[in-house]
């Protein structure tokens, strides 16, 4: 069982961070020596380490991350501001996030990264660039963050994210999404493609593409 850290609330804005963390059922460790980790095995290790970069050295920060990498223990740093731009880029950390931070949004960085690398070894995740779509859990995350989707909008983009280059007419996505016997015109799946899209989409980010007169498709970027 891992010794309990604690933390003036000085150092933290809001509550504790690790109090809404066990609320979540999320164990982690706040690592300020690099020989906290020594006795972590990948059977009793927490869900992620939280690397102190203002007392941890350049060295020791290396090591940390070589030694969570090799226990498949997610990291998330604490950088302090006047040190932001001096972070390594070259260290694999999952996030970081400046120092002293506010305790909700470092818990939810800490949720994402749990999210994502969770994702990332989960062979059913649909990956298309920064855009994972998880099928057991109903989860859309786009560059780390959820997105929240109305149900038929994530069943759209499941269908499309499948199926790219496919081109689906509107009668096809609504008859396979909302039913044959569903007694709506076609206009409810242009709403529901425009109200996805300003969820997903950017300018430098188009996923779905308009086949003018037919339907709708998700742009194939495998060979991209």
């Amino acid at each position: 069982m891992l010794e309990p850290v604690h933390i003036s609330k000085t150092e933290f804005e809001g509550s504790d961070w690790q109090e809404l963390l066990e609320e979540e059922g999320i164990e982690a460790i706040l690592v300020e020596r690099l020989e906290e980790l020594d006795s972590l095995t990948p059977e009793e290790a927490p869900n992620i380490a939280v690397l102190d970069m203002a007392v941890l050295t350049a060295s020791d920060m290396q090591e940390c991350v070589e030694r969570c990498s090799s226990l498949k223990l997610p990291t998330i740093a604490l950088v302090p501001q006047n040190l932001v731009s001096a972070l390594n880029i070259r260290l694999e950390l999952d996030d970081f996030v400046s120092s002293p931070p506010n305790s909700e949004e470092l818990v939810t960085r800490v949720k994402q990264v749990l999210w994502r690398t969770r994702s990332e070894q989960s062979d059913d995740i649909i990956r298309v660039g920064d855009l994972l779509i998880n099928p057991s859990s109903y989860e859309v995350v786009l560059r780390g963050r959820r997105v929240n989707l109305r149900y038929k909008e994530y069943e759209l983009l499941r269908l499309l994210a499948t199926n790219p280059g496919r081109v689906y007419t509107r009668d096809a996505l609504l008859s396979t999404i909302w039913g044959y016997d569903y007694f709506g015109g076609t206009r409810t799946v242009d709403v529901h493609i425009r109200r996805l899209r300003s969820k997903i989409e950017d300018a430098e980010h188009p996923y779905i593409e308009t086949i003018w007169n037919v339907g709708y498709r998700f742009r194939d970027v495998s060979g991209a």
